[in-house]
């Protein structure tokens, strides 16, 4: 049973690990180093809070079905209600695991609308990092590899 447990843990810790990917923009990738970025000045014209809705990948569903199954499979009595009650924890399990990657993965953000020198508007949206932005301030957009951060000037 000990090695059971153990399993279901190894599981658990992987599929939490994985959701700790960041998107901060005061988090810089390996792959975005030593590049060449294209960098833009703006003003911003206004900020408002959203929420990036978290990731499903199905690694919490999968770590989450098998935990379940083995602490369902654990819990039976005999061969058929083990295996019942393991497949009915997996179920259990695998909806638990989608939930808890989805609300683990949750991002508090931005949206920031920009207006460009040559009078183009863009909006970004971008987790809340270190800085703050407020409508009127002079900041840069720097774009790099298909993605765009704010920054300030």
């Amino acid at each position: 049973m000990n090695k059971l447990w153990s399993v279901a843990f190894l599981f658990l810790l992987a599929a939490t690990l994985g959701g700790c990917a960041s998107s901060s923009p005061d988090v810089i990738g390996r792959g975005e180093a030593q590049r060449l970025a294209v960098v833009d000045d703006a003003v911003v014209v206004s900020v408002r809070s959203v929420t990036v809705d978290g990731s499903q990948s199905g690694a919490g569903a999968v770590a989450g079905g098998v935990v379940g199954g083995l602490v369902g499979y654990g819990a039976g009595g005999g061969q058929r209600s083990s295996q019942a009650t393991g497949v009915i924890g997996s179920v259990v399990g695998a909806a638990a695991g989608n939930i808890i990657e989805r609300f683990s993965t949750r991002e508090d953000a931005v949206e920031i609308v920009l207006q460009l020198r040559n009078g183009e508007r863009r909006a970004i949206v971008q987790a809340k990092g270190v800085e703050t932005f407020a409508p009127g301030d002079a900041v840069i957009l720097v774009s790099s590899g298909g993605k765009v951060r704010v920054a300030r000037k």
